[in-house]
């Protein structure tokens, strides 16, 4: 069983008012933000994470 990357996005800084941009994963737009800023929905990020594991260091 492999885990699975779950996002809490409930801050309303995840939130542009400003209006969608396209996702940077998809590119449908978006109103939600990364924590970086970027525009990109909430499943998209989490699916990236998962696909995208951090490397161990080997030293």
């Amino acid at each position: 069983m492999t885990a699975v990357a779950l996002l809490n996005w409930r801050s309303p800084e995840h939130y542009d008012h400003t209006g969608d941009q396209p996702c940077v994963i998809c590119t449908k737009p978006t109103p939600l933000r990364s924590d970086r800023g970027k525009p990109v929905h909430e499943v998209c990020a989490e699916d990236w994470i998962d696909r995208h594991p951090p490397k161990e260091d080997n030293a």
